[in-house]
């Protein structure tokens, strides 16, 4: 069994997350810069046995693409040439660096805290995940 990686593509950082190996739990793993995130990735599989990359897919609110997509989806042929061997599946992320936010404020996190706009993306991929696993 492996774990699912989620990541929140961001244009300059980007959140991951990673669940159990048996699909439970969703834990927030890092935040990475974007520039370095595919020889992350690398190093991270090869330490850890991953099955699926989970990635955010943003969406406006009319259900069309938000502009990052253009983005994201270069990102991913970048990473299906470099990875292969591993799947890649994309999951709505609308709302979940608000709903980041607000996990925030309901876990007492300090405000100076919740301007850390890496942990901020590093709960949004633990949501992402979270919403994978769970429904």
């Amino acid at each position: 069994m492996g774990r699912i990686l989620a990541i929140d593509y961001g244009k300059k950082r980007t959140g991951i997350a990673v669940s159990d190996e048996m699909k439970i739990i969703a834990s927030g793993l890092t935040t990475v810069l974007t520039d370095d995130l595919l020889l992350f990735l690398k190093e991270y599989i090869s330490k850890e046995n991953v099955e699926l990359f989970l990635i955010g897919q943003p969406k406006q609110m009319n259900n069309t693409d938000s502009e990052s997509e253009v983005l994201i989806l270069t990102f991913m042929k970048k990473l299906s040439k470099e990875i292969p061997q591993i799947p890649i599946q994309r999951v709505d992320e609308r709302f979940t660096s608000k709903m980041a936010f607000q996990t925030m404020i309901d876990s007492g996190i300090k405000k100076k805290k919740r301007r850390n706009k890496e942990l901020v993306d590093e709960i949004s991929a633990t949501i992402i995940l979270q919403s994978y696993l769970y429904n």
